[in-house]
């Protein structure tokens, strides 16, 4: 049977059909938050400058294609992953930790909230360095990223840090109502993207 055979067969199941279409549509919406650029930037140097760079190209990949816009949800899934990736290493070490991985589904509960707290700073931080990072870029002696106020500054790292936590809710939500691992799927949304 061809993938369309398989495909086809799985949209007769209503429940499946649902999930399918949920997916799809969180997916969508994710692709669209791709192209909404946080404030006080210019997309059209920002594009002009990701596609002189075989470099910040790749880098763009890895953020799911929000990069080049400089949108909100540039950073992806990236800190949660990061976070995910810390907790699992201190499981190893911290006893306290390995105890509640091996309390069941309470133990994974408390272990996601701790891994959500923990992305926390690190999507500050990274947002912040995705500025900085841009910020030190120049095209052909123009800046891309313009100086910002400090108040303006805050507004972008904000803005780029509720895009990834909203990112991390529609995987957590795809995961729930949808199908496959939600994380994943918003993963290869952005790189198919």
């Amino acid at each position: 049977m061809t993938i369309t055979g398989y495909l086809s067969r799985a949209l007769r199941i209503p429940d499946l059909r649902n999930r399918i279409i949920f997916t799809a549509a969180i997916l969508a919406l994710y692709r669209l938050l791709a192209h909404i650029p946080v404030p006080n930037v210019d997309p059209t140097a920002l594009r002009l400058m990701f596609d002189s760079s075989g470099i910040l190209s790749a880098l763009n990949v890895f953020a799911g294609g929000g990069l080049k816009n400089f949108s909100v949800v540039a950073l992806g899934v990236g800190p949660y992953i990061n976070a995910s990736i810390i907790i699992q290493l201190l499981t190893m070490v911290i006893p306290q930790l390995e105890e509640l991985m091996k309390e069941g589904s309470f133990g994974r509960q408390k272990i996601n909230q701790y891994t959500q707290a923990l992305a926390l700073p690190l999507t500050l931080i990274q947002a912040y360095g995705f500025y900085f990072l841009l910020k030190q870029q120049s095209l052909t002696g123009v800046d891309v990223l313009p100086s910002l106020t400090t108040f303006q500054l805050v507004v972008v790292i904000l803005a780029m840090s509720a895009g990834s936590f909203f990112l991390i809710w529609l995987g957590e939500t795809i995961t729930e109502y949808g199908i496959g691992n939600g994380m994943s799927m918003i993963i290869f949304a952005g790189i198919l993207a």
